[in-house]
């Protein structure tokens, strides 16, 4: 399936995007080894890897299965997974043959099975290189019907954080079980007297075996995974976390092994064993993955709690019976019936009945939505106190819920301009910090006092244990996650994490005037003649004219017809005039509606109402001309009602130190008596979309980056131009895919709510980075020995293991408390 991935700013690039699983990353040097491995196929382009959910997406021209295989050359697995279809019209063994080849010739696709009996596909394939989509397609092109099994929950198996924090879990149950009397019998003769010679008289060198045969298994069982990932990585040059925990806890283990079956090839005095280092080591680093994991979990909760929403079955009218059916069953055509308290099946409109319907899960509003026979429904959403039936008009993958899920996904996987610095770093650090543990080895063996050796040893494997780059990996995904999962939560959606930065940097918030600081549904409220025309006349050629028209003002007039009794006619011709108006023939005459400059462009002249207008306009309404066959014939003035908490917004952006604007193609005293009703200073009227980009530019020129607010067809020029496009969610549908933010309720208090998060999230990032490489440029030195070269503490490889793993579920647990972000920001949202 081929797709076209673009943004407003970028060229299109033509090919397919993938969302993969992979396995083992553990830190930001993994994240850049499969970055560089992608980046380099044939035909890879937008290439994004995330540490905190474990996965990868990219748009490829080429092989999937390429994909795959880049990432296991570089030491990594993407997980198989098995998919099922069940698959119609399956009559005999020739059949199922034609359908397996079908399916075994796609791309991705290692093995297939169609079993007779039960009418089922079971594939399996490389989790995320396969389309669902495209195995229907190949089964439907072999001649048979096709339907997934199931539904997909998302992008990520709801049970996957669960599966890894329970294997965690056992891992280091065990570690910790086998470690314990290493320990005791290690620990203990420093901390009771007596033990360690009460130890040697009943076990002699026997105790040194027992715990060379727990370390063993502890190194062999739980701890089998740093070995298995960090050695082929060293050996492939491109050493990771793995790596560096590998040659610790494999330096500790190694050593006291010799110590226990050889100590005679050291030097005297120097064969010590260290084997509680090598166990505790593992132990401490699974416990921190094991919190890691957890936390991770949560990261992801938001996407879960979305997902979640949609019900499991829908109660559907076929032929005359009500009869519950699977959500993935749902046609389009069929009607359902809500009652009340339940979750809506699906995206439809409305019948029969009436209710209140719960859509702050969406929206983030949390008043109920009266919902009556016309109106929209949004699957998902909470029905309270009423019931009604809907007639669904959209299933799967292009329902408000999936699409948003869809958009947070995007936003979550998405890398800020922030993490180049990190990607740069973390590229050389690795190979620096086992540098300078060697550095620290070399040094204390030459320089050390006597016995040198065990000095040299311990704080080699500090080094290498202090310094694993987890927390910088984190820092970044994991706030991203928690922060678009809560915008979500509020009803603003961001479809890129890169739009957290650009509008935490945001100088000029500027704003669009019809439908977005109004209401948008504009009432006619003056209908002036000139001298020669009849009223009812005038208005039934215009309102003919404009019913053709999508834009609110159009509406306004075509309703005034309607409330005064007044017919339309049939429409010759028409057409819209960007930024004028329209015009249109009725029963041949030429009819013209629109802006002072529309008539300025046939040179049409006022005759005797240019006072009315310019009094209109101070009256904050916006004058419209209507031209009869090269004559004018009336003034007609509509207003668009302020919307609701818009003052309350602009002067909550004005506090923020943000310069307000309004951009609007309407009539300049129109405009003036708007922003003075609302405190905006800054005003840009009588402009044409193109005039909307030079608008923005100018903004720009004078104040920095410009975050731009709109909803109509006209704003989106203006949107894709603005460093920040923010779209009202009730908008056109160009408009919002224009944007970069996408504000679901329409409510203005979500611009504030969406720039509050914005800058929570980067000073949250911020803080996660300082502390991640304030840990590491603190801690090395230490661990090297540097203050006990002075007489000073040293940090044992255990105490390292600890810190090391604090770290990263301090950067985790420090960005979890962006959840309850939206109860601070701008006291808005």
């Amino acid at each position: 399936m081929d797709t076209v991935i673009a943004s407003p700013k970028q060229h299109p690039v033509r090919g397919r995007r993938l969302d993969l699983p992979v396995v083992g990353m553990s830190c930001a040097s993994c994240v850049g080894r499969v970055e560089r491995a992608l980046a380099a196929l044939p035909g890879a382009s937008d290439v994004a890897v995330n540490l905190a959910t474990g996965r990868v997406s990219l748009t490829l021209n080429d092989d999937p299965a390429s994909v795959v295989a880049a990432i296991r050359r570089v030491g990594y697995e993407v997980p198989e997974t098995v998919t099922e279809l069940s698959v119609g019209g399956l009559s005999c063994a020739s059949c199922v043959g034609r359908v397996e080849r079908a399916l075994l010739a796609l791309d991705g696709v290692s093995t297939a099975n169609v079993n007779l009996a039960t009418g089922r596909a079971t594939l399996r394939h490389a989790e995320g290189a396969v389309d669902v989509a495209d195995l229907v397609k190949a089964v439907e092109t072999a001649g048979y019907e096709a339907t997934p099994v199931g539904e997909v929950k998302g992008g990520v198996p709801a049970d996957r954080h669960e599966r890894e924090a329970s294997e965690l879990r056992r891992d280091a149950v065990i570690s910790a079980a086998l470690s314990a009397p290493i320990v005791v019998l290690d620990m203990g003769g420093h901390l009771v007297p007596g033990f360690g010679e009460a130890v040697q008289a009943h076990l002699g060198t026997a105790a040194g075996l027992f715990q060379a045969v727990l370390a063993t298994l502890v190194l062999a069982w739980p701890g089998r995974r740093f070995f298995r990932q960090g050695f082929p990585a060293l050996v492939k040059g491109h050493p990771d976390m793995n790596a560096l925990v590998a040659l610790g806890a494999g330096a500790a283990y190694s050593y006291s092994l010799v110590s226990t079956l050889a100590p005679q090839v050291l030097p005297p005095g120097t064969a010590h064993l260290y084997f509680e280092a090598a166990v505790l080591i593992v132990t401490l680093i699974l416990l921190g993955r094991l919190l890691e994991a957890r936390a991770k979990g949560r990261t992801g909760a938001a996407i879960a709690r979305l997902v979640g929403l949609a019900p499991a079955t829908a109660r559907v009218m076929r032929e005359g019976r009500e009869s519950d059916i699977p959500l993935a069953s749902l046609r389009l055509g069929d009607i359902v019936r809500i009652r009340p308290g339940e979750r809506i099946a699906a995206d439809g409109v409305v019948v029969a009945g009436e209710s209140f319907v719960d859509e702050s899960m969406v929206t983030g509003e949390p008043l109920p939505v009266r919902k009556r026979e016309g109106d929209r429904t949004v699957g998902g959403t909470l029905n309270t106190n009423g019931g009604f039936d809907l007639r669904v008009d959209t299933i799967g993958a292009r329902t408000v819920l999936a699409q948003i899920v869809g958009m947070v996904q995007a936003a979550q996987g998405a890398k800020l301009p922030i993490q180049a610095l990190i990607d740069r770093v973390t590229g050389w650090f690795v190979p620096a910090v086992i540098a300078a543990s060697l550095m620290t080895f070399v040094g204390w063996l030459a320089f050390g006092p006597s016995p040198a050796m065990g000095f040299a040893l311990v704080n080699a494997i500090a080094v290498l244990i202090i310094a694993c780059p987890c927390a910088m990996g984190l820092a970044t995904p994991t706030s991203i996650m928690v922060g678009t999962g809560r915008a979500a939560e509020l009803g603003v959606l961001f479809r890129n994490g890169a739009a957290l930065q650009a509008l935490r940097d945001a100088k000029v918030v500027a704003f669009d005037k019809t439908g977005t600081l109004t209401d948008g549904r504009p009432t006619l409220t003056d209908f002036l003649t000139a001298a020669g025309f009849e009223p009812d006349a005038v208005l039934r050629l215009a309102a003919s004219v404009e019913a053709r028209s999508e834009h609110p003002i159009a509406r306004s007039i075509v309703e005034a017809a309607g409330e005064r009794g007044v017919s339309l006619l049939p429409v010759d011709r028409f057409e819209a005039v960007p930024g004028h108006g329209v015009e249109g023939s009725v029963g041949g005459q030429t009819i013209i509606v629109g802006a002072r400059r529309h008539l300025d462009r046939y040179g049409i002249a006022m005759a005797g109402l240019a006072e009315a207008a310019s009094r209109l306009e101070g009256e904050g309404k916006s004058p419209l001309y209507v031209a009869i066959d090269g004559r004018f014939a009336a003034l007609v003035a509509v207003s668009d009602p302020i919307k609701a908490g818009a003052a309350e917004a602009v002067s909550a952006l004005k506090a923020q130190g943000l310069v307000v604007a309004m951009v609007t193609g309407d009539a300049r005293g129109a405009a003036s008596g708007v922003a003075a009703r609302l405190g905006i200073a800054e005003i840009v009227a009588e402009v044409l979309p193109g005039g909307k980009v030079e608008a923005v530019r100018d903004l720009r020129a004078r104040f920095g980056p410009v975050a731009f607010v709109g909803d109509g067809i006209n704003d989106a020029p203006a949107l894709a131009e603005a460093e920040i496009g923010l779209a009202i969610g009730t908008g056109t549908d160009i408009a919002v895919e224009s944007a970069d933010v996408v504000l679901m309720s329409g409510a203005l208090s979500g611009i504030v709510s969406a720039i509050g998060l914005s800058r929570a999230v980067m000073r949250n990032i911020t803080q996660n980075l300082f502390w991640a490489f304030a840990y590491n440029v603190a801690l090395i030195p230490v661990a090297a020995g540097l203050l006990h070269a002075f007489g000073g503490p040293s940090l044992s490889p255990v105490l390292a293991a600890g810190a090391m793993a604090l770290s990263s579920v301090f950067v985790l647990a420090n960005a979890l408390r962006l959840r309850n972000a939206g109860r601070r920001v701008g006291g808005l949202g």
